[in-house]
Formats: structure tokens, sequence, C-alpha cells
């Protein structure tokens, strides 16, 4: 490559080594400016090629000249390249998550101590403990280290993951390859070697034939790894498939199975026959000698691991209004199970793409438990959307028991589409003409697309059976519907805007009037709009207002403004101003007046301070308080043949009007089949149980609904990754298969030692470390 292309950097400047802080900036900054090719003139300095994450997902290339110090690539990141021109020092890609570090020379210890990910490539030999402690992310591919000669002492101790070729052409140790006592503590990964060895730890090792699938591997990336070091003659010699050994670490039940000498063998044998009867002290005393063991099992543990499979709710599922079980859903997709994971929210909601894809502010993922540490939520969004392909749901046979809704809203087709999918017949009256309510009728379609509404309310339709009524329900008709149903549900929401009793009021268009002419274009707002309440109803306002013309768009509150989420991130976008403190006067040819005496111009007024219900159809018997329905926890009213949800009851989100029609629908069902209603008990899982440490903090947004589903922690849920029976010391956790897809984790309590390894390292915090009890 023409060199001219590299941006130089040198280690010594004016006859002065830099320290490797001060190089190091230096590489920062470059990276910073652009810079992707970078030669380095080292002089010993340490560091060099690590931690390069400014450049984001653009590779950079780094050259080593000169003398590299320790620690070439340490902090690795993927989008890195590093050739280093010579020998390089100690650890080399110590903690390497993803660079690729080509030495041409030999390297000294430590080379890939502690790596996670990437490649190193040695076209020489290596010094002592290399490749020790490494780990593999199971999502990404196994870190790599290759070395063209032998390796030194100590080689892959504790190895927990990984892949090492060591090729043994001009080994510095001819006899033995791989060193002196390699293999310590070998838990995971694999060594391909080719040459004479001394023997390895067959402990935690063995070795295995090797198979098609991992010659084929080893032979294909080895023309890549002696391109990479200019060395490709060599791939006819090094490719005699007979010449090569693979050596892997012993499972867990493997090593458990090696006899082992007991404390009392020990003391037998060793102690007492070195130390005499006695032992340090035996000319001083002659108590009782029997062994007390210092780690104990069974009742005497202080602390017992419980698994508390599905015990707590996730967060996702404990702050969703509905009930949804979202992590269940992505359980799902990780299974491969995409169609279950759509079609389980029609169990929940009738609008799952509706709500979920694109109109709910998603609380569940502000309750992520891996936004509370730092990690990018889960998008709920991409299987809210995925969902408009959820088919019909099966419907039971019809039972005795018919029940009226008052209201064709969201909060209103939920509970007629809850108690459909129970076996009861839901009839639904609105004024309107079609159903859905606001969703259909005022929301813009820069927040959902119209074809998406219209394929969920087409799904509704063939499920409940409604009738329209285009006039306003008397106290009398609605005396007679409580006689003719069984229940009565009055879902029929806020619908009565609310405004200012201020002179000039009567210029004013209300917020449900602007957008629902909006939706139909049968509105021109002008140049200048006021609008008078910043929340989200309100910048709905604001979108829509520039959508048909309006340049000057100002949002007027007497408090911060309480819109957020979407909604006020669209009104920021069109250029839409948020004023407050601000109380209006009265409202006049030139626009709005303020208390102040400023007028601000307006072509159009919005007023947007909320909506209320109208009641007055309700019997004397059902108790109002300021404005909606009182009812108990169970959404029925005072009189116990009619219940409220929605907006009847209390202001709230779209998704808290659809809990509320599940809710109801259900107790509803339980008293038609006799049952008594209760509620729901399950607390929501302490974030702090959930280990998130499994999960690279890189990954700030999610390209399909499988990455989703990768990245779900399943708070609550257990995962079956099995990484507390490997983790255990005493392999004290065994999987039981119950049948079915059905399984659970079991304790041997003659094993365990209350240690609670399996507690700190469930990534789902499924085990819970209790305090011991034991019967006195």
């Amino acid at each position: 490559m023409n060199d001219n292309a590299y941006h130089m950097i040198l280690g010594r400047v004016r006859g002065e080594r830099l320290n490797s802080r001060v190089l190091e900036e230096q590489i920062q900054m470059a990276v910073s400016m652009g810079y992707r090719m970078l030669e380095v003139r080292a002089y010993g300095q340490h560091g060099i090629g690590g931690r390069l994450w400014k450049a984001g997902d653009e590779q950079v290339d780094i050259r080593i000249s000169g003398q590299s110090g320790q620690r070439v690539g340490s902090f690795g990141y993927a989008n890195t390249r590093i050739e280093v021109m010579g020998p390089a020092s100690d650890d080399v890609g110590w903690l390497n998550a993803g660079a690729e570090i080509v030495v041409r020379g030999h390297a000294a210890n430590g080379t890939g101590n502690a790596m996670a990910q990437g490649k190193i490539y040695i076209a020489g030999n290596i010094g002592s403990r290399g490749m020790t402690m490494t780990k593999q992310n199971p999502r990404f591919a196994p870190p790599e280290l290759w070395v063209l000669g032998s390796v030194g002492d100590y080689f892959g101790e504790f190895m927990a993951g990984g892949i090492a070729v060591i090729c043994g052409h001009a080994p510095q140790t001819p006899g033995n390859v791989l060193g002196h006592r390699p293999l310590v503590g070998m838990v995971g990964g694999k060594v391909f070697f080719r040459g004479p060895h001394d023997g390895y730890s067959r402990r935690d090792a063995k070795q295995v034939p090797l198979s098609d699938a991992d010659w084929t591997w080893l032979k294909e990336n080895l023309r890549a790894y002696l391109e990479r070091i200019d060395r490709l003659e060599l791939l006819t010699p090094l490719s005699d498939r007979e010449e090569w050994q693979l050596l892997v670490s012993r499972s867990a039940s493997e090593k458990r199975g090696r006899q082992q000498r007991s404390m009392s063998d020990f003391r037998k044998d060793v102690w007492d026959r070195e130390l005499g009867e006695g032992g340090l002290i035996g000319d001083l005393a002659t108590y009782d000698r029997s062994g007390i063991p210092l780690i104990v099992t069974g009742e005497l543990r202080r602390f017992v691991p419980v698994w508390e499979n599905r015990k707590y709710l996730a967060p996702c599922e404990a702050s969703c209004p509905t009930g949804m079980p979202v992590h269940e859903r992505w359980r799902l997709v990780r299974e491969g199970r995409i169609d279950e994971a759509v079609d389980l929210a029609l169990s929940y909601t009738p609008f799952p793409a509706t709500v979920c894809g694109y109109l709910c502010p998603h609380p569940c993922m502000s309750a992520c438990t891996r936004s509370i540490g730092s990690l990018a939520s889960v998008d709920v969004s991409q299987i809210g959307k995925a969902s408009i392909k959820a088919g019909m749901p099966e419907l039971p046979p019809l039972k005795e028991g018919r029940i009226a809704v008052i209201g064709g809203g969201p909060a209103g087709l939920s509970v007629a589409w809850q108690l459909r999918r129970q076996g009861y017949e839901a009839v639904v009256y609105d004024m309107a003409e079609t159903l859905g309510g606001k969703i259909s009728a005022v929301i813009p379609e820069s927040r959902i697309p119209r074809e998406v509404v219209a394929a969920e309310l087409e799904r509704a339709g063939k499920v409940i059976p409604y009738v329209h009524l285009r006039q306003e329900l008397s106290r009398e008709e609605v005396q007679q519907m409580r006689e003719d149903f069984d229940y009565l549900v009055v879902a029929v929401g806020a619908q009565k805007p609310r405004t200012l009793p201020i002179p000039g009021g009567e210029r004013m268009l209300t917020a449900l009037d602007f957008l629902g002419q909006a939706k139909a274009d049968s509105v021109t707002p002008g140049k200048r709009v006021v609008i008078i309440g910043a929340g989200n109803v309100g910048c709905d306002v604001a979108t829509e207002a520039s959508r048909l013309g309006a340049e000057d768009i100002t949002l007027l509150d007497v408090q911060e403004p309480a819109s957020f989420g979407k909604e006020r991130d669209e009104a920021v976008a069109v250029g839409a101003k948020f004023r407050w403190p601000c109380f209006t006067k009265e409202i006049t040819d030139e626009g709005v007046v303020l208390r102040s005496g400023e007028v601000i111009p307006a072509d159009t007024v919005v007023i947007s301070i909320g909506d209320q219900p109208v009641l007055d159809f309700l019997p004397e018997d059902v108790h109002i308080d300021r404005g909606c329905v009182v009812v108990n926890d169970f959404y029925q009213s005072t009189d116990p043949k009619i219940f409220a949800i929605g907006d009847a009851v209390r202001p709230g989100l779209i998704t808290d009007a659809i809990g509320a029609g599940r809710k109801a629908a259900r107790t509803i069902s339980e008293f038609l089949s006799g049952m008594e209603s209760t509620l729901e008990a399950r607390q929501m899982i302490d974030r702090s149980r959930v280990t998130l440490e499994y999960f690279d903090p890189r990954f700030r947004t999610f390209g399909d609904i499988s990455e989703c589903g990768a990245h779900c922690s399943s708070c609550g849920t257990c995962r079956d990754c099995g990484i507390c029976v490997q983790i255990c010391p005493e392999t004290a956790i065994q999987r039981a298969d119950l049948g079915e897809g059905a399984y659970e984790y079991a304790v041997d309590d003659t094993r365990c030692i209350g240690c609670g390894f399996c507690a700190a390292a469930c990534p789902c915090g499924i085990w819970n470390l209790t305090e011991n009890t034991p019967l006195i």
C-alpha cells in the first residue's frame, strides 16, 4: 500500500520520547479528525491501537514501526486493524474486544490475555501465559490466536473460550510446542496444534479427533492467516491433516467424575504422617481432632439458592397498562416462533400494531432493566409493527350472558374483544359513523398509517358485533339497556373539550374539531397558529397545522409543558415554539392577548387543555365525582351491573384504556361464571438481580426483531442458558427435563455450599439466595 496514504504519528519529537498517555491522545485526536490510516513510529509506548471507539463502525488501520511497548491493541475495538512491523512486547491484545492484530515477529508474555473477540496473528513464537483467561460472547465469533512457531509456559491458563492455533513451524522449543503446564484450569475453547509436546492438564483438557468441520475451518482460516503474515508459501507443508491435533476443555460432569482426595484422607496420609499425632501442636494438646468442615452443605448452610422462575413480573410487563408480557414475546422470537409472538398480543389488545407499534409512548421501554443499566432498551415498536400480520384469534362458542358496551373507542373495543374471546356476546353502541374513537377520528396519519388502523378495525369488526347510533342515548334508554343485558360497560371516553371563559372564546377551535377537520383536509389554518395548551394533543395540532401550511406555530401553557415523546419531538421538528408561563386574557381578530398585554398574532387559535366525559345519560345511582365515574379496583361502579373504563373514569393513555377493558372483561367473565374476582398479586422483580454484563453496550439500535429478541434480558424468566450449572463450583445444580418443553433447575443440597455464585451469575435474576432457617 502507498506509504503516503498513512498519517504519520511520531513517538519521539525533537529528540524527546513522548510518554504513552500523550501518544495515545495524539492517536485519538487523529481518529477524531477523520484519519483512518495511521502509522505510529513507536519508542516503547504502551497500549498503541487500543480503544479507538470514536471512529464508530469505520475501519481504522494502524501500522506500528519502531519498538512497540506493552499491550498493543489493548481493549481493541472491532473496527481496528493493527500491524506491528517487528516483534512485540508483553500483553499483545490484552482484553481485546474485536481488533485484528498482526505481529511480524515474535511476541512476549501474555499474548491474547483475557481477550473476548478479535484475531491475533503472530509470525513467530510467543512467551509464557498466552491465551490466558480468554472468554467468548456466544453472539460473536470466538477470539482467535494464531502462532507460527510455539508457545511459552502456562499457555491457556484458565482459558474460557476462543480458538488457538499453534503451527509448530520453526518453534523456539522444538520438542515441546505447548510449553510447560499448558491449559491448567481450562473450561472452554479449542487448541489446534502441530508438533510434539510434553503433556497438558489432563484434568482440565482432553484430546479429541479432528472432525471434518474442524479441519474445514482450520484449512480455510490457515490460508487467511498465512496471507496476513506474508508466509503463504507455508500453506502446503502446514496442510497435512495427519500432523494436526486438537485439545478441548472437559465438561463439568467429566471433571466431577474424577476422584479427588478427601480432606480426611489428606489428614491421614499426608498431614499426620509428616507431622505426627497432634500436628503442629501435638506436644501441647491431645484433644479430639475429628474433622470440622470449613465449608458446609445441607442444613448447615447459611444461605440456600432458590430457583424463582416466573415468580416475579418483568419490569416491562409490570409497567404495561395492558399487562402485555413483552419478554415472553421476545422469547418466542428467539426460538424462531415469530408468528406465535405476533399472535400472543391479541390476548391483550385488539390493536397490537396500532398501539404497540405507533401510538404508545412505551412505558415498557422506559422501565426496561437495560435502560436503567445504561444500555439501549429493546425496541418494542418493531414487534408492535410486525403485529399487523396477526391473524384472527380462535373464538370459543358463545355462552349465556350478554354485555352492552357504550363507546366504540379503544376502551370499548378492548372490553368487547376480551369478552368475546372468553365466550360472551358483547354489543357495542357508538354515536360515530365508524368504530375506533379518537384513533380513527383525530390522531394524525403522520403518527400512524391509515391502512394499519383500517386493518385492525376490520379484524376487530369480525370478532365484535356492534350497532351504530347517531343520536345521543337518553337516561331512560340506558336504564332499559341495563335491564336487557347482564352487564353494561361505559366506555364513552372524553369527548367534551374543556375551554376558557374569556372574551372572544368563540373564535377558538377545539383541538378535537381541528384534528378531525385536518384529517379530512377540510380546514385551512393560515400562516400563523397559536395553540393554547402544550400537551401531546397540542403537539399533534402543531404538526398537522404545519402539514396544512402554517409557518409560525406557537404553543402556550401556564406551566412547563407536559408533552413528551414522539409528539413533542415532531412538533419541535416542524419549528413549533413553546412558551410558558403564559396566561390568556382574550382572543381578538389580531390573535391571542396575554394578561401581560402582549398580543401574539394568529390566523387560527386552537384550545387544547383537555377533554371531559359526557355522563348525563347514566342512571342516578351511578356516582360521579369531579366529572368522572367512581369505580372500585375491578372498574365496577356504584351500580353493580354497570362498569366504567377509560377516560370516563380518569384521563390516561390509550394503553390505560385498553388495559382497563381487559381487567373489566375478566371480572365480568368471572361474575357470569360464578367465580369470585381477585386482583393479580405478582410483584415486579428487583432490577438489581438482573445481570447486564453479558450484553454488548455498543448496541444502541436494533436492525430487526430477531436482534431485539437476542438483547432482551428476560427479567424473571429463565432463558435456559445453563450458566448456573457451569459456574457452580460444587456441580450442585442440575437441569431436569419435565417433558413437553418444560424444565427446571434443581439444587442438590448435599453438594450445595450456599456460595451464591448461581445468583450472582444468572443473567435473568432467577436464582435468589435466601437465608437458611433449618429446623431445630
